[in-house]
């Protein structure tokens, strides 16, 4: 606490003292520890000690989540930010009362074919301000609360509830795939829950995201996963090549497929060697027994050259764009992505 006048830049230049310090090594029982800090900066703008003291606690937050070892002050523009994080907030726990999440179907199709093989269900928020909002809008702060595995739950029982009813019409729809967060995953009543839902074998998918640490998991996890495969449910792993699953994660994991990012995909019709870097993918699924589906298809030439690489299933704008179920169902019944290749 400083009480008389620096400016910033005297308090950046103490704050920057300051972590240079901490930085150097101290010698303990003849061992060298290394320390690290982050500090949280906030000027005394006519405020009283608590809220003072709250502005410097929300500086160090940002701080630490820039990086560390940094320096952050509050600021107009992080107040802002808070009050509409804190606003948003608000909002998805007040949409999820008013049931507001709903689920768009994205379909999938056979490479060879081009017969849809199955539709990824999709989270989105029916803003009743804002309109149709995708999942970038409010994910971040929906981890924040904590609330991401209530959203999933709702995208499963909103995906199951279309499933029977385009059974029902003869709609044949092979399966449905559904995000699971690895916080869900950490639950232990999950399999509890899946039980009484009776899920009918080879129908669902779970797309598991590449960044839950699938070589370091904890046995809750994995127990999960098991008894999840157990069953029938499938185990997907979605944006392969992005995030953290290795050969072993495959190995041990077993997967019925696993879904190339649309990053690698979209610039394989210009790279050589972005095309090899898939076709490689490819390869290691064939080789274990994985299905492979490609994100990002928007051209027949992507399609073309996912089909010779071997890919087995192709998903995006190209064939199909994101929908509610009564536009799915009409777009499956129409059949007019068969005209379009």
């Amino acid at each position: 606490m400083l009480s008389h006048g620096r400016d910033d830049k005297g308090l950046a230049a103490l704050a920057d003292h300051i972590i240079d310090a901490m930085r150097q090594p101290v010698d303990y029982l003849g061992h060298q520890c290394r320390f690290g800090v982050s500090i949280g900066i906030a000027a005394n703008s006519g405020v009283d000690a608590k809220q003072l003291l709250v502005n410097t606690d929300l500086a160090l937050y940002r701080a630490k989540g820039r990086g560390r070892n940094r320096y952050e002050f509050f600021n107009e523009e992080l107040q802002s930010e808070i009050v509409r994080t804190k606003q948003t907030a608000d909002e998805i726990l007040g949409g999820l009362e008013r049931n507001e999440f709903v689920v768009y179907y994205q379909p999938q199709f056979d490479a060879r074919t081009l017969e849809i093989v199955g539709v990824e269900a999709l989270s989105r928020w029916d803003h009743p301000q804002r309109g149709m909002l995708t999942p970038d809008a409010y994910i971040k702060v929906a981890e924040e609360l904590n609330v991401v595995a209530l959203i999933d739950r709702t995208v499963l029982t909103q995906a199951l509830d279309s499933f029977e009813r385009w059974s029902r019409s003869h709609l044949n729809i092979p399966r449905v795939s559904v995000n699971v967060s690895a916080r869900r995953l950490e639950d232990k009543d999950l399999i509890k829950g899946l039980r009484k839902l009776a899920i009918k074998k080879g129908t669902v998918s779970f797309e598991l995201v590449e960044s839950i640490f699938l070589d370091e998991n904890d046995e809750l996890v994995t127990w999960n996963i098991e008894h999840i495969k157990g069953l029938g449910i499938d185990i997907e792993i979605d944006d392969f090549g992005t995030g953290h699953a290795s050969i072993v994660s495959l190995l041990k994991l077993r997967p019925r497929r696993l879904k190339i990012d649309r990053q690698l995909v979209t610039p394989i019709t210009s790279s050589t060697a972005q095309r090899q870097l898939v076709s490689s993918i490819i390869d290691i699924g064939k080789s274990l027994g994985i299905e492979v589906i490609a994100e990002g298809v928007e051209t027949m030439e992507h399609a073309q050259i996912l089909k010779e690489l071997g890919c087995d299933i192709l998903q995006g704008f190209l064939f199909g764009y994101p929908m509610d179920a009564k536009a799915f169902k009409t777009f499956a019944q129409s059949r007019k992505w068969l005209a379009a290749s």
